[in-house]
């Protein structure tokens, strides 16, 4: 039987990704598509590229409403809002993805000092972190998965088996990282519009991203130690796609091939893990519109120093596929199952 899908919020990019991937998944029925802006006109006037592949209409339905038709529920709110609708998921018994920072972080002190005041305060511990890499068995058993940030989701991947094998000073970690336009959302702005980015690049919430907090809570727990990490955004003047180069110095020697063979055995079966071979770096042209996290290594000799780069789709691997993936494995379906396409390219 098809599992009965919705998206609440699904007018923004992230929400047209789900309608995209949900509608071509082929053990999914993608039920109802919410927006208050759009309520009452069909999602392929909104996105013509969606023509022929849905003739969903979207609505202003109550979240209650919502409840009465799907078995799983995607989030695709603003930070701040999701922590108002995902209690009435749970309490209509339904399985809720959330593609927001509302139940991300462990520490509800934290969340408030970045964020704002929780509302479902009961709710917030109850969440799964839904990085299927490093959480799949816990993810198995959720109600409620915190899909993971886009930046964290390329740092993370790109860290663990150097923290996991303790083979790095975590004191020295420094994470650089470029993203498309469309991580800054749909709504018009100044600061993303054509002639304000084409031509440019620069670093933006220097010191200060609201995503820090949760990369810093992930890296913790993978090395079993407390450290901060210095963390850069920088805006490309493309559409889609990160790229997070990062940085940090070795406590024991090891060889480039070592290192290499060190991640091959970390992500040993992983479907969207793809390791560079030796001298080869990631490109996010080779990962657009997939579900795929691409990392490179390298050694600096003179530094004593790691470089790994790592690229995603920050709309896929990012956030849309990676909450589709999280749905395939609390649904028991094949992991890849409705994301197994190439990425777009050129």
């Amino acid at each position: 039987m098809a599992i009965q899908a919705a998206i609440f919020g699904a007018s923004g990019y992230t929400g047209q990704e789900l309608i995209r991937i949900l509608s071509g998944h082929p053990q999914v029925n993608l039920v109802a598509v919410t927006s208050r802006r759009y309520a009452g006109r069909p999602a392929t006037e909104i996105y013509p590229s969606l023509s022929g592949m849905t003739t969903l209409t979207y609505s202003n339905a109550t979240p209650q409403e919502i409840s009465n038709l799907c078995d799983v529920a995607f989030l695709a709110l603003p930070h701040g809002v999701s922590m108002d609708i995902v209690p009435v998921f749970i309490n209509a018994g339904r399985q809720v993805i959330d593609l927001s920072a509302d139940y991300r972080l462990r520490d509800l002190a934290v969340y408030e000092k970045w964020y704002a005041k929780h509302s479902s305060a009961d709710l917030f511990g109850q969440a799964v972190y839904g990085l299927p890499e490093l959480y799949r068995n816990e993810i198995k058993q959720a109600r409620l998965i915190a899909n993971p940030g886009c930046y964290p989701t390329s740092i993370i991947l790109g860290l663990a088996p150097v923290l996991k094998n303790k083979l790095v000073d975590v004191s020295t970690i420094i994470a650089d990282s470029a993203s498309g336009v469309s991580g800054a959302g749909r709504d018009p702005q100044v600061t993303s519009l054509f002639c304000e980015v084409d031509g440019g690049f620069k670093a933006y919430k220097v010191g200060k991203h609201r995503h820090t907090p949760e990369i810093e809570q992930e890296l913790n727990r993978l090395a079993g130690a407390d450290f901060a990490i210095t963390f850069t955004p920088h805006l490309l003047p493309v559409k889609r796609g990160i790229l997070s180069t990062v940085y940090a110095t070795l406590k024991t020697d090891i060889t480039l091939s070592d290192l290499h063979a060190m991640y091959a055995s970390f992500y040993e079966g992983e479907k969207f893990i793809r390791i560079c071979p030796e001298g080869t770096y990631p490109n996010i042209s080779s990962v657009c519109g997939s579900n795929y996290c691409d990392i490179g290594l390298a050694l600096d000799s003179r530094t004593k120093r790691i470089i790994i780069i790592s690229a995603i789709d920050n709309l896929v691997k990012g956030a849309a596929g990676q909450a589709i993936q999280n749905m395939n494995i609390i649904c028991s379906l094949s992991e890849d199952s409705g994301l197994n396409v190439p990425p777009l390219y050129p």
